[in-house]
């Protein structure tokens, strides 16, 4: 195991310490400028994770967007251009700058375009995502009202429904996608599971290709995320009241105390990565208040913003098969440095947002 992470030998907390405008050029990469990073103070940072951000955003339009010709190969939001076109739309919200907004937009209509023969309906690689983040795209740019959305033209895929619905609702209103129209669509997949849980212990289980699946990606903890969005009936929230949920934050902490000594992966993405980590610690940090789980995301991001080009391009750092891409390469790292501007706000890209 020890091979797929590095050791973690950042201070379990360094205090800001005011600097001057001359301490806050650019630190040579070493030991010592990741400490003057962690010591920062924190708009400083934020300003320098805001502009490592900006600059890994152009690179990454050029290689996935411009050397193509504007012509889209990989049109899925995992690994392809829709993950650009999500990563344009996140510099968008922290920018305000509509030329983001405006190619965001232009990427969205090639990756539609790319994606008619597809018959995968999922959000993440499939048409459910493009139609979602169109619909949302058109809305700011003012040329979509939220009565023309049609239900047909999110997808009709089960999970990747939802989770379009879910996308729509958060970035439109609630109430854009009726919860009557998800509602028989919760119960089928709940049927589903019910009866495949018959086979073991677990009450709800499901397959991928045949195969049980624990994780967001493939398997039961991604279903029961956005299960856990839907709306729940009465009988379904007197259940709730039973459990509490003092166990469930002790095992995300347990949980985040492991992420924090073996979670510099060798790989700097949100699926597989560093910056994907990082978010265990944003969420915690939202739940409880707790500054020390800001500390750690903010030493993750710093991690990457002082290390990252050199690990990769000495080879210790994987980018990923689609280097360039939001999930399982750099595309990740510059979402979550735009993320880390307001920490309080951020949100896993698609499962949170």
């Amino acid at each position: 195991m020890a091979d797929r992470f590095f050791p973690n030998i950042m201070p379990d907390f360094v205090a800001e310490t005011p600097t001057s405008p001359t301490q806050e050029a650019e630190p040579e990469i070493g030991s010592s400028s990741l400490m003057k990073l962690l010591s920062m103070p924190y708009p400083s940072l934020s300003e320098r994770f805001k502009r490592t951000a900006l600059d890994l955003k152009e690179t990454i339009l050029t290689e996935t967007w411009g050397a193509t010709g504007q012509r889209v190969h990989d049109f899925t939001l995992y690994s392809g251009a829709l993950g650009t076109a999500l990563l344009l739309f996140k510099s968008y919200q922290v920018t305000s700058n509509t030329n983001d907004l405006s190619l965001c937009s232009q990427i969205i209509k090639a990756c539609d375009s790319a994606s008619l023969g597809s018959r995968d309906v999922t959000f993440i690689c499939g048409r459910a995502g493009i139609c979602a983040l169109g619909a949302v795209a058109a809305k700011h740019l003012g040329r979509l009202s939220c009565q023309e959305i049609s239900l047909m033209n999110c997808c009709m895929g089960k999970l990747g429904f939802l989770w379009a619905c879910l996308f729509l609702n958060k970035h439109l209103g609630e109430g854009t996608i009726s919860s009557a129209y998800m509602r028989a669509v919760v119960d089928e997949i709940i049927k589903n599971g019910r009866a495949l849980g018959k086979r073991g212990r677990c009450p709800l289980m499901f397959e991928w290709y045949g195969e049980k699946y624990w994780g967001a990606a493939h398997g039961l903890a991604g279903i029961m995320d956005v299960l856990m969005d839907m709306e729940l009936k009465p009988d379904e929230l007197k259940m709730s009241r039973v459990f509490g949920d003092k166990e469930f934050m002790e095992a995300a902490v347990d949980a985040a105390e492991m992420v924090w000594k073996r979670g510099l992966l060798k790989r700097v993405g949100i699926c597989h990565g560093i910056s994907g980590n990082a978010y265990v610690f944003l969420s915690l940090y939202q739940l409880t208040g707790n500054l020390g789980f800001l500390y750690r995301a903010k030493a993750f991001a710093c991690f990457l913003v002082d290390r990252a080009n050199k690990l990769i391009s000495e080879g210790e750092l994987h980018r990923g098969d689609s280097p360039y891409s939001l999930f399982e390469g750099v595309g990740g790292m510059a979402y979550l440095l735009l993320d880390m501007i307001e920490p309080s706000q951020a949100k896993f890209p698609a499962y949170e947002q």
